[in-house]
């Protein structure tokens, strides 16, 4: 393997680029800080001068990919500005976007078993990306009337989940997984479902 290097000065940034490539290429838990630091072109002492081990390695990862996902996010929630349900809509099609693009980023954020509240620094990241898909269906609450609203948390955390899972088992190429439908279809039409339940949506026919 030829070796990276970090001529560009910055060692941290090194060590956590070759930990995405590793996580990708390997899993959250298939690589060794001695494995980041001979990707990165230094030696594995020089991995503690930045963090105390492997976990500490993919959070920070895990925080730079909330960053990367908040500000994806809002940037489709304004591109669907003024209305609210295209801002809706749009952030749920983030999701699968940024899996896709950032595969690293994704595993080390929901599949690494490293807890949001590792630091106070994921936490703020975490509570960032979740915030921007709080508003947007805050947002989208307004048009329900106030007794049958749900809370913005809860309304937000079925998209949450339910985009989660489209990429799991259909966005990620994994075994057996293949879809009857692309992704992106199969979570418009799920959140189509659930907005008619809403009534936000006029039926189908």
């Amino acid at each position: 393997m030829v070796k990276r290097g970090y001529h560009h000065g910055n060692l941290r940034q090194a060590l956590v680029e070759s930990a995405l490539s590793l996580i990708e290429e390997k899993g959250p838990a298939g690589f060794t800080l001695s494995e980041a630091a001979k990707q990165a072109g230094v030696t594995p002492a020089a991995v503690y001068r930045h963090f105390a081990g492997r976990e500490d390695l993919i959070a920070e990862a895990a925080k730079q990919g909330y960053e990367i996902f908040a500000d994806v996010m809002q940037f489709a929630y304004d591109s669907g500005q003024p209305s609210a349900l295209a801002a809706f809509e749009a952030t749920g099609r983030a999701y699968l976007a940024f899996a896709r693009k950032h595969p690293g980023h994704y595993i080390a954020m929901f599949e690494s078993g490293i807890g949001v509240n590792r630091s106070p620094e994921l936490a703020a990241a975490s509570s960032r990306a979740r915030s921007v898909l709080e508003q947007a269906a805050a947002d989208l609450g307004r048009h329900i009337p106030p007794e049958k609203r749900p809370p913005p948390q809860m309304f937000s955390a079925h998209i949450w989940a339910m985009s989660h899972g489209v990429v799991e088992l259909f966005a990620r190429n994994s075994p057996g997984t293949r879809a009857p439908f692309p992704p992106e279809d199969l979570l418009e039409s799920g959140i189509g479902i659930y907005l008619r339940g809403l009534g936000l949506l006029p039926p189908d026919g």
